[in-house]
């Protein structure tokens, strides 16, 4: 039984000893792999397949070691064996993207990618969600330009029930797929382009950036998600023929990976999936980075506060030898506030950010350099545009330094290290390898390619790619105005649509599948394995503070919390913002060195110090390699306690802070933000407001404010520190030594005086998004305080089949029968003292009343019988069998261990849960839920394009008022007596 082997790359000389190959791995590496052994295992091999290659991990720095086989259907099949815990991922990548479609049918690999969740022959519409999270898993799947893919993560025992359902869709899929569900997703798609792109500041900026730098019917011209003009005009048939050219055997890669029986694994792979004919064969794409003549400026208007500039590059293509050495470039000039771009734009307060990345897909790369103006400056976008060029300029003669390559290499192993934590980061990372390169050991060659970098490597291709090379620059402003471009627009993209296709009327060419067995028969799963809370070491620090330590031995990696009893609840009045101001301030100079220094200190070692606020915590988070652990413990206490809090820093970070909400108001889901927590709490309570205030209370909060927030609090309310470790814990005090020599006290926090507004009735609170594509949707009640083993919890599982699930009554209404959303769920809120019952989703615009009346029948119906018995079945499977998700990551780990310090939980509480969920019965949860729910009695918030919805509202006659921005009701609207608004206090 293997694990993955991960050693540490980096001792003191290794950056200048490297010498292995950087050439990226090729089909042809994979050729003569087997051994002697692997010899052996092929005869015990079923029928049809062939072991093409093994791989230990031996002699590899990081590794994950796995078996690769070919079925005779061309299908591939990569194995590897972890048994840390009981659970198995498994990813099914299909080679094709956005990048295989036709002109004129962009959006094909995206659509089919949701209709591959809508049922195939033995598994009904919407029963692959059911199914899988019965079993206590998770699942989705994702598109790109250059790939598809379906990933489960279940309970170990769960493995053939996983196979059994892809396989289904993978050979008999189609004579499922009827009108009535490609109408649907249809719409589902549209919703989802309206959530991310129309209704999303700079959302059309990429389509923009792409159909402006590759030429027309270039496979990387058009989005991802695909242009709705194309998606409205496609059939059924096109979606058929799409999914018969590309969705063949021979055109995947099956990753599994986890606690797994290779042999029995084996025959269910050859069981299920043996039988499914090949598909067309598929010949790779040339690569096609895209060639520039000369700049080309583009305007794109948007519904902005900020103006933004993109600038690019074209560079090589994924897989290129100079593709290291390009991110090392990006890295440099633009990562991190030690970067020349930071320093330049954002540290001199010029720009409210800037950033440079190298993106590269399998057909080619681009040099991204992304600026986004500060209005407050004065400058224009035109003077951000020379910034760029002076940074260009300023790089060609400063060079690049080994500091530059130390910096970037630490960060590189780090960040590859803690992206193999988890079962699906180790599986994910064979099947891309796999799926672009031909063998799934390219990480090895990839980590060699990135050691190898020299500082002659970075100035020759920064020489050869960036420095004078023309670049597509585009100018996103607000909405009327072109004239803040950076340059006029000096080019116009086009498409050329074909008036028809080769394939349109031809016959389709099924392939039917031969099976020997009933594929009707859903596999029964074996023993859910029994999964043990990890060991939690509570202890405490000399000073008295708790600490809280869970063993990580799968990666040399650290992560340490330290809370702090200081949140938004603890603003004055009228300083809303002011904990986040802080805490941003924190991650700025200290007494003992600038930004840009501190920074340097951290990218050395490849770890990161990051300081958040919530609304009653403050944390100050290190997360480390563990060789490393005694250098970064005094960054995280010098981050800490001593920052400078500089009257510079201050005005830059304050005025970023007041721009950043200003554009947060141009989205109908941060205008929902401050409407709900005005209705529901009352428009003065200090947790009303966004976590990072309004723009009139943060104007209002002065540097004194700041300093004496911070005295206040660090850092004597010290609450409490969590370790995820992979040193023993007496090891890990020692290092936190500074930490147990801080004074610390209870922290006096008085009740806040304010007194929730009640709710009477029902009242739709419209705020005005004008020109929005959707409307944002929230309904919400008073609720229960957050209580692990009461009735909140019990709440929370009586919510489950109402909208606490993808096949949650709710959002199979809107998303699947009605097409009206891309996504609704409601949920408790829980809170040391309060909390509140909401539901969230965004929705059509033109079907925002009948999305609502839609919401609040199922809440009707739901509260008057509650849910039913295969409701209640399905809910205690689903949620019964998670635990072995649950404990899997230091991440979760660690989420377990800050729960049971926030609410002083016993260190068990999860199995008192899961006990709690199979004592307690239908009749309970239903007494419990419909207990709390209210649904005459409900605030509702809707932000949208008043003038075009407020008509189909008013037809629901339910009150409605009108609130500002701030979440005020209009002089000329004012709330109705007895409703939230009215008892604001």
């Amino acid at each position: 039984m293997h694990r993955t082997k991960i050693a540490l790359i980096f001792a003191s000389a290794i950056l200048a000893a490297c010498s292995k190959s950087s050439d990226p791995v090729t089909k042809e590496d994979s050729a003569n792999l087997q051994t002697p052994k692997a010899a052996e295992q092929q005869a015990a091999l079923p029928a049809g397949v062939t072991l093409v290659e093994t791989f230990d991990g031996n002699g590899a720095d990081i590794a994950i070691p796995y078996e690769k086989y070919k079925l005779d259907n061309g299908l591939t099949l990569v194995l590897h064996e972890d048994n840390s815990d009981p659970l198995v991922h498994v990813d099914v990548t299909y080679h094709v993207g956005s990048n295989r479609e036709d002109p004129g049918r962009s959006g094909f690999a995206h659509f089919f990618e949701h209709m591959m969740f809508q049922g195939s022959v033995n598994v009904g519409d919407e029963e692959h969600f059911r199914i899988i999270t019965e079993a206590g898993g998770t699942m989705n799947g994702t598109t790109n330009s250059d790939r598809t893919n379906y990933y489960q993560t279940v309970p170990a025992n769960q493995l053939e029930t996983v196979l059994w359902l892809e396989s289904d869709r993978m050979g008999v899929f189609l004579d499922a797929v009827t009108q009535e569900k490609f109408e649907v997703q249809r719409e589902t798609v549209k919703n989802e382009r309206g959530q991310r792109v129309d209704n999303r500041p700079y959302g059309r900026a990429l389509e923009t950036m792409f159909a402006s730098t590759y030429p027309d019917g270039h496979p990387y011209s058009w989005p991802v998600i695909g242009w709705l003009e194309d998606l409205n005009k496609a059939d059924l048939s096109d979606l058929k023929r799409f999914f018969l050219r590309w969705y063949g055997p021979n055109n995947a890669v099956i990753t599994i990976g986890g606690d797994i029986d290779k042999a029995q694994t084996l025959e269910w792979v050859s069981k299920y999936f043996a039988p499914i004919p090949a598909g067309p064969e598929v010949q790779e794409l040339p690569k096609q980075p895209a060639k520039l003549d000369a700049d080309r400026y583009v305007t794109l208007e948007d519904n902005i506060h900020l103006p933004a500039l993109a600038m690019m590059m074209p560079t090589v293509h994924y897989g290129h030898p100079d593709e290291p050495a390009l991110d090392a470039a990006a890295a440099i000039l633009g990562q991190g506030q030690d970067s020349m771009l930071y320093q330049r734009l954002v540290q001199t307060g010029r720009a409210v950010s800037a950033s440079v990345s190298h993106s590269c897909k399998e057909l080619a790369c681009e040099m991204w350099f992304i600026v986004i103006q500060n209005p407050a400056s004065g400058e224009t976008l035109a003077e951000m545009e020379q910034a760029v060029r002076d940074t260009l300029t300023e790089f060609a003669s400063r060079g690049v330094t080994e500091d530059d390559l130390v910096k970037f290499k630490a960060g590189y192993e780090s960040g590859r290290i803690f992206g193999l934590q988890s079962v699906s980061g180790k599986v994910s990372t064979l099947a891309a390898f796999e799926t672009f390169t031909g063998s799934p050991k390219g990480i090895d060659k990839e980590i060699n390619a990135y050691l190898a970098i020299e500082t002659d490597d970075v100035t020759r291709v920064f020489d050869q790619y960036i420095a004078k090379q023309p670049s597509v620059l585009l100018s996103v402003v607000p909405n009327g105005k072109p004239e803040l471009a950076a340059a006029k627009q000096n080019h116009e993209w086009t498409r050329t649509i074909p008036e028809t296709y080769a394939d349109k009327g031809q016959e389709l060419a099924l392939r039917p599948v031969k099976d020997t067995f009933d594929r009707s028969v859903q596999p029964t799963p074996g023993i859910n394995p029994q999964v043990e809370l990890p060991a939690i070491q509570d202890g405490k620090l000399e000073n008295g503070i708790r600490l809280l330590a869970v063993q990580n031995d799968e990666t040399p990696t650290i992560t340490v919390r330290a809370v702090f009893d200081v949140g938004q609840r603890d603003e004055p009045r009228g300083k809303a913002g002011l904990t986040s101001l802080m805490t941003s301030l924190m991650t700025e100079a200290t007494t003992e060195r600038s930004a840009a220094e501190f920074t340097e200190a951290l990218k050395r070692l490849g770890a990161s110090v990051s300081v958040s606020s919530g609304q009653y915590e403050t944390t100050v988070t290190l997360n480390v390699l563990e060789k490393h652990l005694d250098i970064a413990v005094p960054l995280m206490m010098e981050r800490m306690l001593k920052p400078a809090f500089t009257e510079a820093d201050f005005d830059r970070i304050k005025q970023q802070t007041i721009e950043g909400l200003q554009q947060a108001r141009k989205t109908p889901q941060g205008l929902a933000t401050r409407a709900v927590g005005a209705v529901m709490r009352g428009a003065e309570h200090p947790l009303s407001y966004p976590g990072n205030g309004l723009p009139s209370t943060v104007e209002t909060i002065t540097l004194e404010d700041v300093t004496q927030h911070y005295k206040a609090h660090f850092p004597r309310h010290l609450s409490g520190v969590t370790v995820s470790t992979s040193l023993p814990t007496s090891r890990i005090l020692e290092s936190l030594s500074e930490l147990a020599k801080l004074e610390v006290s209870e922290p006096t926090r008085a009740a806040i005086a304010l007194e929730k507004p009640s709710i009477d009735g029902r009242t739709v609170y419209l705020v005005n998004k004008e020109g929005a594509a959707q409307s944002s949707l929230r309904v919400g009640q008073h609720g229960l305080p957050y209580d692990a083993l009461g009735d909140y919890y019990l709440a929370y599982l009586g919510n489950f089949p109402l909208g606490g699930n993808f096949n949650s009554r709710i959002n199979l209404n809107l998303r699947e029968d009605k097409g009206y959303t891309y996504g609704a769920r409601s949920y408790l809120i829980g809170e040391p003292q309060d909390g509140m019952y909401m539901l969230s989703s965004e929705v059509k615009k033109d079907a925002t009343a009948d999305a609502l009346n839609e919401v609040l029948t199922e809440f009707e119906n739901f509260d008057s019988k509650g849910m039913t018995e295969t409701e209640f079945n399905y809910l205690r499977s689903a949620i019964g069998q998670q635990e072995a998700r649950k404990y899997e990551t230091p991440s979760n780990k660690l989420s377990l261990l800050n729960n049971i310090l926030r609410y002083d939980l016993p260190l068990d509480y999860r199995t008192q849960q899961n006990a709690l969920l199979k004592e307690t019965d239908r009749d309970a949860l239903n007494k419990v839920i419909t207990g709390l729910l209210d649904p005459q009695n409900m605030a509702i918030v809707v932000v949208g394009d008043a003038a075009n919805i407020r008509e189909s509202l008013e037809g629901l006659e339910i009150p409605i008022v009108e609130l500002d921005e701030d979440g005020h009701p209009k002089a000329e609207d004012p709330a109705p007596a007895a409703t939230a608004a009215s008892a604001t206090p």
